[in-house]
């Protein structure tokens, strides 16, 4: 993107053109790996996204980010994970070599954490096709699907609410490439736990 465009974008549209690279290897990757066409290859993509939500888990509740957040309504989703997993008679402990959470030594800052909160809370959007995947496989939102299943609110208003808390976030142009830069490593990792997941 050339940067004289990029302040007359909504920083949603910023992140979104920024990762647009690394966020389409990343779903080419999972759908390469024939995650939803037999149980096992969703329950590998359980693993992936179970080592995924251990990595953000802490961001929620970041004390920087705490007014962000909960006027966005947002919070981890590694338990419903971890009851999918449950679900389909699998552990929901960290397997043997599993890479170590991404802050096991400490919070990032407010503004790539942000970046990394975009990332996850994106994934939600996607969550109703994934759904539908799923649900070929007799799965369900009740039934080990739960981290797939939309928000009460709708999937699109959730976004809109998590969105506007991005708008209003303190940053400056620092910040700015500090957040981005923080979507890209996320995606990044992402990309790495799925090696790991589905081999």
């Amino acid at each position: 993107m050339d940067a004289v465009d990029a302040p007359a974008l909504g920083r949603a549209a910023r992140l979104k053109a920024e990762t647009a690279a690394v966020h389409g290897r990343l779903d080419a990757r999972i759908m390469a790996a024939g995650a939803f066409t037999d149980r096992a290859g969703y329950g590998r993509f359980l693993l992936f996204q179970r080592l995924l939500h251990e990595d953000g888990a802490p961001l929620y509740g970041h004390p920087a980010l705490a007014g962000l957040l909960a006027e966005a309504g947002v919070g981890a989703r590694l338990h419903l994970v971890e009851r999918d997993l449950a679900d389909l008679g699998q552990p929901r402990s960290r397997p043997a070599g599993a890479p170590e959470p991404a802050f096991a030594m400490g919070l990032p800052d407010a503004a790539p954490a942000l970046g990394w909160l975009y990332v996850l809370e994106g994934s939600r959007l996607g969550g109703a096709v994934l759904l539908k995947g799923a649900q070929g496989l007799g799965l369900t939102a009740a039934f080990g699907a739960h981290h797939l299943a939309p928000a009460h609110e709708g999937v699109l208003a959730h976004w809109r609410r998590f969105t506007a808390g991005l708008e209003d976030a303190d940053l400056d142009g620092v910040g700015e490439q500090q957040m981005i830069a923080g979507a890209i490593a996320a995606f990044q990792r992402a990309h790495a736990l799925a090696d790991f997941a589905f081999g």
